[in-house]
């Protein structure tokens, strides 16, 4: 699982490295197609649809917020399952920007975004998407919360106690 998943994380950021020379902002209209795309993506998590794992591919990889995080789709669907069967929500994101780029055909496509959220307040993210004949398909998202530089230092002290108690 874990070499899996190394792999296809690897595999992520060559092609990201690789295109960023001839990046560029997408064109206005595959913008909006990848935002509608991804906001679909985060509505269907606000609303615990099962259809959030079909957005993204087979090899898709998803880091949450804990270092633990760094999940497959098909490891992060089996863990995440709990969250949404049965439930109306599963988390909820809501982007508040994004910026899209892509590479010389367009076939890959990478974004960053700021997001709100009611329970870890604002985030940032980025991902990876890759452009088929079906359609897009998240390749990588990377969730992280947003730490004032002014409160880095307390909430390092923070997560270094954390890591340093017992596991219960």
């Amino acid at each position: 699982m874990m070499h899996t998943t190394l792999k296809s994380l690897v595999l992520a950021c060559c092609l990201f490295f690789a295109s960023v020379a001839q990046a560029a902002s997408a064109d206005p209209v595959l913008a909006k197609q990848v935002n509608a795309f991804v906001d679909a993506w985060h509505d269907d998590a606000a609303h615990a649809r099962m259809a959030y794992f079909d957005k993204m591919a087979p090899d898709g990889v998803y880091i949450g917020t804990d270092r633990s995080e760094l999940w497959q789709r098909d490891d992060f669907k089996a863990w995440a399952r709990k969250y949404f069967e049965g439930k109306t929500s599963a988390w909820s994101f809501k982007a508040t920007r994004r910026n899209v780029y892509t590479a010389g055909d367009g076939k890959l496509i990478w974004f960053d975004e700021l997001l709100d959220t009611p329970n870890m307040g604002h985030c940032m993210a980025s991902g990876v998407i890759r452009k088929t004949n079906k359609g897009f398909e998240i390749l990588h998202y990377q969730l992280s919360m947003a730490v004032p530089n002014e409160i880095a230092k307390q909430v390092t002290a923070l997560v270094t106690k954390a890591e340093a108690a017992p596991a219960r």
